[in-house]
């Protein structure tokens, strides 16, 4: 195996660790981040029905940030928090996807809390 494959499978092997105990209920849905090389993704998911109540992505029509990935990363999480606020959602549960949580994925966390979303 390969470098790139070596660190696919050890993000898959901890994102299923992440998701045998994490669920996403009515009254507290999943916030759920995906990192990409340039881009950066949030979806907050309701599993029991499983449906997405809101979400944010670097690649938004209207998205103004256009900086620093860190600074992307915390837009992100601010916009996703206000999105979900219109839909009635406070309080959720954090799912960082098999990635550790530092970097973009810490600031986006931190963005989110800013914007008043609850974990």
């Amino acid at each position: 195996m390969n470098r790139m494959t070596t660190k696919r499978v050890r993000r898959a092997r901890r994102k299923q660790g992440v998701r045998k105990e994490i669920l996403g209920v009515p009254e507290r849905p999943r916030l759920s981040v995906f990192r990409s090389l340039n881009h950066v993704y949030a979806q907050v998911i309701d599993d029991l029905t499983g449906k997405t109540l809101a979400s944010a992505s670097t690649r938004d029509k209207g998205f103004a940030d256009k900086g620093a990935k860190m600074s992307e990363a915390t837009a992100v999480g601010k916009i996703v928090a206000q999105r979900a606020k219109e839909k009635g959602v406070s309080k959720v549960v954090f799912d960082r996807n098999g990635y550790l949580y530092h970097g973009r994925i810490k600031a986006l966390a931190d963005g989110a809390r800013e914007a008043g979303l609850q974990f």
